[in-house]
């Protein structure tokens, strides 16, 4: 049997005294390519900043590698990173940079290698997501596809075991959007790895994904196959699926009380 890289055992967290995520579980395996969706305010992010150990939980469980975050001291956190891979929804390249030098950053920080070494391994990671040759330019001189790719470049550059997205295809027209989605089903193929991809995209999350979990409120209300989503008769997922506006009709007696205060 395929093992777990990712447990999520009754995960609840607070901001405040704001409930955010509210008894959430799953399992990820290896080599599976896990989509997570929701609405606006639906947790997605939240449980992005969790699984990356970027925040500590009220209560539950979260093992990563084996690895269990809520109890991990600083040391074993920065150990279980080395592990991992993000790529961030606006790519989050450091303008000062230029391509090859923001690459090379995570070899730099978490490796001695030596600066030829770093150089090749960086070109490399850029031939895959097809920049080779752009490593001398700065992130101004990209488009927005590129930016994306030069972003995974850096995510893969220490092949990590478990590689997060967060909204891949945002702000992508659709022709760039679906090279990305084929550049991460190549990824997983290629390099073996886990991948948890936050998205709203239907079209990329339906194209890509071995299972969704879809988080509405902070709960999850399923997880499954795509057919198995696609079917399933919950109307907030029903909602989501077909762009329905959930937004209750506004009386307007109550909306004057509330501006009110009375």
């Amino acid at each position: 049997m395929t093992p777990n890289v990712i447990e999520v055992e009754n995960l609840v967290t607070h901001y405040g005294s704001r409930l955010i995520l509210d008894d959430v579980s799953l399992n990820v395996r290896e080599g599976e390519i896990r989509i997570i969706m929701g609405g606006s305010g639906s947790g997605k992010s939240t449980l992005l900043r969790y699984l990356l150990g970027l925040n500590r939980p009220t209560s539950g469980a979260i093992r990563l590698l084996g690895a269990d975050l809520t109890k991990a001291k600083p040391r074993e956190l920065h150990d279980i990173r080395r592990q991992l891979g993000v790529s961030f929804q606006g790519g989050a390249l450091f303008t000062s940079m230029t391509v090859g030098e923001n690459v090379k950053l995570p070899l730099r920080e978490h490796t001695k290698l030596d600066e030829n070494t770093m150089g090749i391994m960086a070109r490399m990671k850029l031939e895959v997501v097809n920049l080779g040759g752009f490593e001398h330019l700065m992130p101004a001189q990209l488009s927005g596809g590129m930016v994306k790719r030069a972003a995974l470049a850096r995510a893969i550059v220490m092949d990590p075991k478990l590689l997060f997205f967060d909204e891949p295809s945002a702000g992508l027209d659709p022709v760039v959007a679906a090279e990305l989605d084929d550049l991460i089903l190549n990824l997983r193929d290629a390099m073996r790895m886990s991948i948890v991809v936050v998205t709203h995209e239907l079209d990329s999350a339906f194209k890509i994904a071995d299972s969704i979990t879809v988080l509405d409120q902070g709960k999850i209300l399923i997880t499954g196959t795509v057919d198995e989503v696609r079917s399933c008769e919950h109307p907030r997922v029903q909602d989501l699926l077909n762009r329905r506006s959930s937004v209750e009709a506004l009386d307007t007696d109550e909306y004057l009380r509330r501006l009110t205060g009375e």
